[in-house]
């Protein structure tokens, strides 16, 4: 199992945060997705601070031992992002460097938007800004890819996927968390909403992308928080549309943007329009972009902080 620090508890915009941090020096938030924990970094987090950065990073609000409110509500863009300029005020910084993959890159594109101040610059893994447009995410995706697709499925049909996932959930997290998918055709899954039946298929294509003892971090972590918590985040999708709207439409800040060459959360080719300062680069890899490729990813994030954001 890789080294990990131990939590602390930070009380922030009425919540309390699991937080890991190690190391002084400028800082660095790294903000996790979905389904996932702070120890999604642990291979990050060591190299950065040997670099000279207080790493901080979050278990984010209904996530392993953090505060997990009931109401839909209090996951929007608003509170998440809240979350971390709290964090910052805790540790007394005005601003600082954030990463985050999956859900925590929409996290921290918005914190660009709506925090500017507080933000250094911006490292995002697999999911790339999204601009607003005309029509709220959900109902655009319902038109274009149907009610089982999986954003569209948990706001559609609430607590049917949470109770699924937290029914299975070793099973779901084993067949999520898989390298090299690419290489095998995926299992008949049936009709409906696909995802769900992930957490129920036997096996799914790929290796296993951690050791049996980093899987059990991540079920142990799932067993006490459920899944709902983190669900609600995509259950204001539709409410983070109508928030926006009077939001900055472009991130000014430097930013990298890392993409996974097999991921299936495709690249904004017209991103530059929305974040000028930005680097593109992409990995031979699925989704898990820093559990699959670690080292590659923590070489090429030290290598951007050389230049934009030196210790």
């Amino acid at each position: 199992m890789s080294t990990f620090p131990p939590p602390t508890f930070i009380e922030t915009n009425g919540v309390s945060l699991e937080v890991f941090q190690a190391g002084s020096g400028k800082p660095i938030v790294m903000c996790h997705g979905f389904p996932e924990h702070a120890y999604s970094w642990r291979h990050q987090i060591d190299p950065l601070v040997e670099a000279g950065y207080h790493v901080i990073v979050p278990s984010q609000r209904g996530y392993g031992n953090s505060t997990a409110p009931e109401a839909v509500v209090d996951y929007d863009i608003v509170q998440l992002t809240a979350d971390l300029a709290g964090l910052l005020d805790h540790y007394g910084y005005d601003d600082a460097l954030f990463v985050g993959h999956d859900w925590g890159a929409i996290v921290v594109w918005n914190m660009a938007l709506l925090h500017p101040q507080r933000v250094a610059g911006v490292i995002n893994l697999s999911v790339p800004f999204m601009p607003r447009g005309t029509m709220d995410w959900i109902s655009l995706w319902e038109q274009f890819l149907g009610p089982d697709f999986y954003m569209v499925h948990f706001n559609r049909q609430p607590g049917v996927a949470d109770a699924v996932f937290d029914a299975n959930t070793e099973n779901f997290l084993r067949n999520m968390y898989r390298t090299r998918h690419w290489l095998e055709a995926p299992p008949e899954l049936g009709e409906g909403m696909a995802l769900l039946n992930v957490a129920t298929a036997d096996s799914m294509p790929g290796d296993l992308l951690m050791s049996e003892e980093d899987l059990q971090v991540f079920v142990t972590a799932f067993e006490h928080s459920g899944f709902t918590g983190g669900i609600n985040w995509y259950r204001n999708l539709s409410r983070n549309w109508q928030l926006l709207e009077a939001a900055p439409e472009q991130v000014l800040c430097p930013a990298l943007m890392i993409h996974g060459d097999h991921d299936m959360v495709p690249p904004l080719e017209n991103l530059a329009e929305f974040v000028p300062q930005v680097e593109v680069v992409s990995l031979e890899c699925g989704h898990w972009i820093m559990q699959e490729e670690p080292q590659k990813t923590t070489d090429l994030i030290k290598q951007w902080l050389l230049q934009h954001y030196p210790a």
